[in-house]
């Protein structure tokens, strides 16, 4: 696919291009990590100027999304990647490989660096989420400041910074600037900066900002950190939609593609009716998501994998209310368990309550079945994220449930993402939904394409 930037995506780059040290400070959906990529493309293939880039990442993201992302891409062909993750014999053969730029989840950052201890090879470094840096007590931060004298170009990539006030941004730009701006220490930061608010005799539990403090603060970082919000741009269009790649480890790999395969064989492709294609596409779909419903019609998890992406896009929006889509209910009960106690306010509209309380800003998850809210509500008010846990072959109920934030009287960007497991049939729904052909027909020829595969591979 050719990529034809926006303005403010060819302004970022020129910046990751010339600045050494830049906070991109993006709002989700706003093409983060195809800017990143451009630019490391060039400063690799162009201007000679990096040898190897690594990008540290969620574990979700970091199993797929980056690589994704470059195949998709024309114009990012030459590079190549490789994903340092799994068993510490498979970590090691990945940064052997020789690659341009390797990608860690975050909870592997102190390996890393204990690995190469001296011999850091990386001469630039991107943080992808980097709000996940924020406490300067954790083992990660700590093993960065070890190599960071190493690193010529750091980059950060998060679209809230700051999700929980000032004090979390003194870790991410010590990362960037070694204390340059907001000072070597965290207490002297803290004293410059913020007075004790919530406090008894003995402890201070918070602390608020100085008057004066955000302005001065945002002064000093201004050059290091550019900052935008998804409604700052009236060239985007009014809705963004962002597929996430879910990507099955080995056992939940093994496990799908067993039962998917056991499931089509059963069939002749050509006896596939609309009501057997139906039957087949639920239990997919519902292997997709993690579960599947027994004879005795009791939900059986399989993975776990998109429970995984689903909390770690949660954790990136950073207390950004969210609406999110599910599709059966066992997807419902395993989104409340894996919820409970996030200290995060989840709700399942059942009524006008909730719709009101979504629109009053009183919920942060509210929980829906596209059937249930596809037609006469109104959201907008609420928030402007979607998330799409599990997808439907329904064009009709996918685009009514999503006009539920995207209407009239919203005041920003909606953005929608869908939690996509590769090789799966969500593949196959989301090919449907982007053309607007999620039909019967479009259904049963994706269905007879997975048995013909599992055919050809039985007859060899």
């Amino acid at each position: 696919m050719k990529f034809t930037p926006y303005a403010y995506q060819k302004y970022c780059i020129n910046r990751l291009i010339v600045d050494p040290v830049l906070g991109l400070y993006l709002d989700m959906g706003l093409g983060k990590t195809v800017i990143t990529m451009t630019a490391i493309n060039d400063l690799k293939y162009n201007r000679f100027a990096i040898n190897k880039a690594l990008v540290i990442a969620p574990k979700k993201v970091a199993e797929g999304t980056w690589s994704k992302e470059a195949a998709k891409w024309d114009h990012l062909y030459l590079l190549r990647i490789s994903v340092v993750m799994g068993t510490v014999k498979q970590r090691v053969r990945a940064l052997n490989t020789p690659a341009d730029i390797y990608i860690i989840n975050r909870e592997n950052t102190q390996w890393l660096v204990d690995y190469y201890r001296n011999n850091w090879p990386f001469d630039m470094v991107v943080i992808d989420e980097s709000s996940s840096f924020k406490n300067h007590q954790v083992k990660r931060f700590k093993a960065l400041t070890w190599v960071r004298n190493k690193i010529s170009r750091i980059v950060e990539l998060t679209g809230t910074p700051a999700p929980n006030g000032l004090l979390d941004l003194w870790a991410q730009i010590y990362l960037l600037d070694e204390g340059k701006r907001l000072g070597k220490k965290f207490t002297h930061y803290r004293e410059r900066y913020f007075d004790p608010d919530r406090r008894d005799r003995d402890h201070v539990f918070s602390y608020a900002p100085k008057p004066g403090a955000e302005e001065s603060i945002c002064e000093l970082l201004s050059d290091i950190c550019v900052s935008m919000k998804a409604e700052d741009y009236l060239e985007l269009p009014d809705c963004i939609t962002v597929n996430v790649p879910v990507v099955l480890d080995t056992k939940a790999k093994a496990a799908y593609e067993k039962l998917e395969r056991e499931m089509l064989l059963e069939i002749d492709e050509s006896m596939i009716d609309a009501g057997s294609a139906a039957v087949l596409t639920n239990k997919l779909l519902q292997l997709c998501n993690g579960a599947i419903y027994d004879e005795n019609c009791k939900p059986v998890e399989i993975h776990n994998c998109k429970i995984e992406a689903f909390l770690e896009l949660i954790e990136a929006l950073n207390g950004q209310s969210v609406l999110v889509f599910y599709n059966f209910q066992h997807d419902l009960q395993r989104i409340k368990k894996a919820l409970a106690g996030s200290g995060l306010r989840v709700r399942e509209l059942k009524g006008s309550q909730d719709e009101d309380d979504w629109n009053n800003r009183k919920i942060d998850i509210l929980l829906a079945h596209p059937a249930s809210c596809a037609y006469g509500l109104n959201l907008q008010q609420g928030g402007h994220h979607i998330i799409w846990f599990g997808l439907n072959w329904s064009l009709e109920l996918y685009q009514q449930a999503n006009k539920r934030l995207h209407r009239q009287g919203q005041t920003e960007k909606v953005i929608i993402h869908h939690l996509v497991v590769e090789g799966g049939v969500d593949e196959d729904v989301m090919a449907a939904l982007e053309d607007k052909s999620a039909t019967q027909d479009r259904l049963m020829e994706a269905l007879k394409a997975r048995i013909e595969k599992y055919q050809k591979e039985m007859s060899k």
